[in-house]
């Protein structure tokens, strides 16, 4: 059936790669392994065809250069989004049909030719497919680079708002992202560094894709924070759950996937409200930016804060001199307690949230009930401010609430231009 010996050629002379009968026949081999790898095209085959019925009739085994032009076909494939499962199988089914056909082209009933020539065959189905799939591999690590560095650089983009709209529609649009449409922001922060942020985004991305039914979802890192940008119109508040705003579903989700990864934790999260539009997305980012601000200054235990949550510190903050003003003549009097002002505001601090409960105030804050009242009396007595006085009470509580924002008293107040 084949020949493997050198068939009287001298030493030196370059063997034919194909056999000498017409290859047209090799044409229905690609066509047909084609059809089995799902219409994978034959032209990611290039001369491995040849290749295999070389070593069958000659024994040839594939060059250096030959392998390398395989991989090349390896990365084809990748970039053309053929998956490594099909054009493996085309692969594979062109050389099980190849072999079948062999007996058709070249006839011989030597049984040790045969088998050294399955042996040459074999060997080239080795070294190809192996050459293939290295190359469908690094094609594969690059494209997930540039796709992350394209993805880093929409998001960084999107969030500043800045950014030309009718470049940034068409960068968005490979991503599944509509531009048009309401959106919210998302920001979880580590407790340290963010872990593996590969696996951060993908496992994030995949659980939020599947929650919302939609592909308009955007996962990446930012400045140390995982950054998810998601819609946020009635029809996915519908479908998130009728109990609950997309605001606060979207940002407990979040925090829950990420608890489960084995570093990061504990993790906070801040939701910016939805808005409109490419500037809408900037300014749902900057919302929750100052929410995990306002939440790290607070330290609060909260795991998810909604910006809406924090507007009255936002109010806060618009008019700093006034804050300041109000902090100094309420408060800088507490300096004068044993052990500063710091206890006195954290006590105050635990009471207006506890609605004005002086057992639940001392739990939270791990002292004793007559602990909390003797505070509250010193608190009464340097500043002239009772906080069981309803009258007295707003004034002490938007006080509390400026120096929480100032961290004031661990820094000192700045002073007003």
């Amino acid at each position: 059936m084949v020949r493997v010996s050198d068939d009287g050629r001298r030493r030196g002379e370059r063997r034919p790669a194909t056999p000498e009968p017409d290859d047209a026949w090799l044409v229905g081999v690609a066509e047909g392994a084609s059809g089995d790898a799902g219409g994978v095209p034959v032209e990611l085959l290039g001369d491995y065809l040849p290749l295999l019925a070389g070593a069958a009739t000659y024994g040839r085994q594939a060059e250096r250069r030959e392998l390398d032009a395989v991989a090349l076909l390896g990365r084809q494939a990748a970039e053309q989004g053929v998956s490594a499962g099909r054009v493996v199988q085309l692969y594979l089914s062109a050389a099980r049909r190849l072999w079948n056909e062999l007996p058709m082209v070249v006839r011989s009933r030597d049984r040790e030719a045969v088998r050294a020539a399955a042996a040459a065959v074999l060997q080239v189905v080795d070294d190809a497919v192996a050459t293939l799939a290295e190359g469908y591999a690094v094609a594969r690590r690059d494209l997930v680079r540039r796709e992350e560095s394209l993805r880093r650089e929409l998001i960084d983009d999107l969030l500043r708002g800045d950014s030309d709209l009718g470049t940034l529609v068409e960068r968005a649009e490979p991503f599944g992202l509509d531009l048009a449409r309401v959106h919210q922001v998302v920001l979880a922060a580590p407790r340290r560094r963010l872990p593996d942020t590969d696996a951060a985004i993908s496992s994030l991305e995949a659980v939020v894709l599947d929650r919302l039914g939609d592909r308009d979802v955007l996962v990446a890192a930012k400045d140390g924070l995982l950054v998810v940008l998601a819609p946020a119109d009635a029809g996915v508040v519908g479908r998130l759950s009728p109990a609950l705003e997309a605001a606060d579903e979207l940002g407990r989700l979040t925090y829950r996937e990420l608890s489960r990864l084995p570093r990061g934790r504990p993790w906070r999260v801040a939701v910016g409200r939805p808005y409109p539009g490419l500037y809408g997305i900037a300014r749902s980012y900057e919302e929750a930016r100052e929410a995990l601000t306002m939440a790290g200054r607070l330290r609060t235990d909260t795991p998810v804060i909604n910006a809406q949550d924090v507007l009255i510190y936002r109010v806060l903050v618009r008019d700093q001199p006034a804050m300041i003003d109000l902090v100094q003549a309420v408060l800088t009097p507490l300096g004068q307690a044993r052990g500063g002002a710091g206890p006195l505001i954290d006590t105050l601090h635990a009471y207006f949230e506890t609605g004005a409960v002086a057992t639940e105030s001392a739990k939270r804050l791990h002292v004793s009930v007559r602990t909390v009242t003797y505070r509250l009396d010193r608190v009464k007595t340097l500043t002239g401010y009772d906080p069981a006085d309803p009258a007295h009470r707003f004034t002490l509580q938007t006080a509390v609430l400026g120096a929480k924002v100032l961290n004031w008293p661990q820094e000192p107040l700045p002073v007003p231009a």
